[in-house]
């Protein structure tokens, strides 16, 4: 199926855009030129106003200045509805799928073709369904649930969604944050595949390589507006982190101390059950220990335990089997409450359903889990003054963008949310701490100084557990590696060793038991 070429040349132009919420300006006199047949990404530093500007052009915002122009004609959107219509479909960071419906499901739910009687057409749905997955090289049955796919299939369940519903023009928010080497080498293969029926893909990201490897066309966009538009074949990593944040590109590796001797994490032998009666463990005989002044990484497609991994440390799940010991105390049998005073600190997988209250102000997100530290309560009291000083500290030291600690959290870009999260899980100065994808989703400045902070606070005697997506992450921070597959620790690798490429093979299980 091919897609025509507007007469203009231009698959989607954005003239002069300008969004404003309370107190900020998320866009200003944006302008993007996006060429049909194109992988065209647009990158930033957070808060940037780059997703802002996506879910304008998606219809999720309404502009309050400035043109929306596609296929050639000027077109206003009041929804996603109508920017659907016009064939514009958006993929978006967190995924929207409902676990316990299947693929097929899922992609229909809500454009459902319905034949007579209300009765819904599903074998014209799944022909349809198995039609485009075979566009994208990929085979899928429409009857398997999504609660059974890993990430980058759950990723292409996304798009071929957009797909069902005649998307030519496919937004992408961070693809890549979640996907190991291998995955990320499929999407963009699938991406091709678009590209050469005609289609086009505006691509959000914060890896430099992947943009530089695979985009054709990049945009960036600075404090809320378009500072330059270029091309791979003129800019190098450097003069993009340059256009993106005025600095170069953070690099993990170093440290200057060495591995403590005293253990303060020591998971032993756990075991927890799977989320569906009757089936295998989630976790199968998993043991982590953590040293002062070390930090950990695990490795792993997401869905392999690490999150069970992190609920059974935290004590949110009983375990079948195994001792959880902090510090040199036994907590097997503490609350999570007892846990976190003990001095463990947990940076959450998801920020949005784990680690904020989006509805809320950001001090009263810096005081969740915080609530037990005497320097910020009197009594059974909580001293507001106290929390929002605390709370200015820890949006100044991690570069939280914000008018103030009163703002809401939903009002943040992703990026300013995770500092936030970060900042206040460091600021308990633990003695371990549960780093989730600690990086993910911020820009590379921010990045920089996220790993400046682990590796001074690790220097300074805090066990890491590191949980991450991203390998350079893993390779460069982590004193050991941990590859957990199908909820077991399957090996254990040496960081100054191990390839990007190599510990891709072992997450995704083609290689297995080295160190074990």
């Amino acid at each position: 199926m091919s897609v025509s070429t507007p007469a203009d040349g231009l698959a989607v132009e954005l003239i002069g855009i300008t969004k404003r919420f309370p107190g900020v300006v998320a866009n200003y006199d944006v302008g993007l030129k996006v060429r049909p047949g194109t992988i065209h990404a647009i990158v930033g530093e957070n808060g940037a106003g780059k997703s802002t500007l996506m879910k304008t052009l998606y219809g999720m915002h309404q502009p309050d200045e400035g043109r929306i122009v596609v296929n050639g004609e000027q077109v206003s959107f009041r929804s996603p509805t109508d920017a659907i219509e016009v064939g514009i479909g958006m993929v978006h960071q967190h995924f929207k799928l409902a676990d316990n419906l299947t693929i097929l499901e899922n992609i229909i739910l809500g454009d459902e073709p319905v034949g007579g009687r209300g009765r819904i057409k599903f074998d014209e749905a799944r022909t349809r369904i198995t039609e485009l997955a075979a566009t994208l090289g990929v085979d899928f049955d429409p009857d398997t649930m999504v609660g059974e796919l890993g990430v980058g299939q759950r990723q292409r369940v996304e798009i071929l969604k957009v797909l069902y519903r005649g998307a030519n023009v496919l937004i992408l928010d961070e693809p890549t944050a979640v996907l190991v080497p291998q995955e990320v080498e499929e999407l963009f293969a699938t991406l091709k595949r678009l590209v050469a029926e005609g289609r086009t893909v505006i691509f959000i990201s914060h890896k430099l390589d992947e943009v530089l490897t695979y985009c054709d066309e990049i945009t960036v966009i600075r404090q809320g507006t378009t500072v330059g538009e270029t091309t791979p074949s003129q800019i190098d990593r450097r003069g993009l982190a340059e256009m993106m944040v005025g600095s170069d590109l953070p690099n993990p590796s170093g440290r200057t101390t060495s591995v403590g001797s005293h253990v303060v994490l020591n998971a032993s032998h756990l075991d927890v059950a799977g989320k569906v009666a009757g089936a295998k463990l989630a976790l199968e005989d998993v043991s982590v220990v953590v040293h002062d002044a070390e930090i950990v990484g695990i490795a792993g497609v997401e869905g392999n335990g690490q999150f069970e991994l992190c609920e059974a440390i935290l004590g949110l799940v009983p375990l079948e089997r195994g001792t959880v010991e902090i510090d040199g105390a036994d907590r097997t049998d503490d609350e999570t409450k007892d846990r976190l005073i003990s001095g463990l600190s947990y940076i959450p997988f998801d920020r949005h359903r784990e680690g904020l209250l989006l509805d809320s102000p950001l001090w009263e997100n810096t005081l969740l889990g915080r609530e037990h530290e005497k320097s910020l309560t009197s009594g059974p009291f909580i001293v507001r003054r106290k929390i929002e000083a605390d709370s200015r500290s820890i949006i100044e030291r991690f570069g939280v963008r914000t008018p103030s600690e009163q703002v809401p959290a939903f009002a943040l870009s992703g990026g300013n949310q995770q500092k936030l999260v970060v900042g206040r899980e460091m600021a308990t100065e633990p003695k371990v701490l549960l780093a989730a994808h600690p990086t993910r989703g911020v820009d590379v400045g921010a990045q920089a100084a996220i790993w400046d902070e682990l590796r001074q606070a690790r220097d300074n005697g805090l066990g890491v557990l590191l949980i991450s997506a991203d390998l350079e992450e893993l390779i460069g921070l982590s004193d050991r590696i941990l590859v957990m597959f199908d909820g077991r620790v399957t090996a254990e690798l040496n960081p100054r060793e191990v390839t990007p490429e190599l510990l891709g093979s072992y997450m995704t299980g083609a290689v297995q038991g080295a160190g074990r």
